[in-house]
């Protein structure tokens, strides 16, 4: 029992939003049942996450330096715009088959990358708030892809491609599995590597970090050229999946993002929280979509539900800090005594 106690205690974020989790799923299971846990919805469901999931990942490294990334979404659709203009043949070069879709991966990444670049030296070398300047690269983002497209969405791409976006293993959807092995390593990375301890104490206290002599503006950047790939990576995703990009794609997800890294435990401050948290949130948000589909909950609702559960998160959390730095101030005064 001790031991139960001490591992709900080292993390107590962590274990609430287990049991949270675990309550979901059995009243999903009782109130819907095979509607929510067919194979044919399981299947649905694991297809939508990834897309969300690398989303969320990217909001939360933002948020673990004490920042926020209001352009992943724009990101995202300019990435899959640009990508699918090679993979429908207008900018293809001439360029066919497997030679095509690399051209198109290759284009995604190094977008991605300078998009993310471009936020990373806004921020560090410019001393810019990051929600002022992620919301002005956001709108940047956005121009560039309806001067590009009109407004228009863009289709027709590459049938190899699109069948990637189907493919399963496992009969589960290989982007599930190709989005589970990059939150596993980013998760090793962040709590095994150097940079993953430059990044927590960055994001913890900026000015501990520049006098541990760690370059605070080349971490800011290398953190936000990481954003700019899972988004991107994202864009990619949803390219497959829906074969085709526009403008305006997925916007409603800006919201369910910042609340999945509440809800993980990512501290909006900075310097605390894991991947596996916002693993596991990114699977609870994704079961309660699900239910409000099978609901028939209009959109509206459901943006209500959202921010009411994003309010409702951060009181949680402001209670459960205030709980756990009295607790510390009663064991340290028993000790001083």
């Amino acid at each position: 029992m001790n031991k139960v106690n001490k591992m709900i205690r080292r993390d107590l974020n962590l274990s609430i939003l287990t049991g949270v989790t675990v309550l979901v799923l059995l009243w999903s299971a009782v109130s819907f049942g095979d509607a929510m846990y067919s194979l044919k919805n399981i299947q649905s469901m694991t297809f939508q996450i990834p897309e969300f999931g690398f989303l969320a990942l990217a909001m939360m490294l933002s948020n673990m330096i004490g920042g926020i990334d209001l352009s992943i979404i724009a990101n995202a659709n300019t990435v899959a715009i640009m990508s699918a203009y090679i993979l429908n043949g207008q900018w293809a070069f001439g360029l066919t088959g497997p030679a095509r879709i690399a051209a198109a991966v290759i284009a995604a990444l190094i977008v991605s990358l300078l998009f993310g670049l471009l936020n990373g030296v806004l921020i560090s070398r410019t001393s810019a708030p990051p929600l002022i300047a992620t919301l002005g690269t956001m709108t940047l983002f956005q121009g560039i892809g309806m001067a590009v497209t009109g407004g228009a969405s863009v289709g027709n791409i590459d049938k190899g491609f699109a069948q990637m976006g189907k493919a399963t293993l496992i009969q589960i959807p290989l982007i599930f599995w190709l989005f589970l092995a990059a939150a596993v390593i980013l998760g090793m990375v962040m709590s095994k590597s150097k940079f993953g301890r430059k990044l927590y104490l960055y994001g913890d206290n900026p000015t501990a970090s520049r006098f541990s002599a760690i370059d605070n503006d080349k971490m800011c950047i290398c953190t936000f050229l990481l954003t700019g790939v899972l988004a991107g990576m994202a864009g990619l995703i949803v390219l497959s999946r829906v074969n085709s990009a526009k403008v305006g794609y997925g916007d409603s997800y800006l919201l369910q993002t910042l609340i999945v890294c509440v809800v993980g435990g990512i501290d909006p401050n900075g310097g605390k929280g894991r991947v596996g948290g916002v693993l596991i949130a990114v699977i609870l948000m994704q079961i309660l979509s699900s239910a409000f589909t099978i609901m028939s909950l209009s959109p509206y609702t459901k943006k209500l539900i959202w921010g009411i559960m994003l309010v409702l998160v951060l009181g949680l959390n402001y209670a459960l800090k205030k709980y756990t730095n009295m607790t510390e101030l009663r064991k340290s005064l028993k000790e001083g005594c």
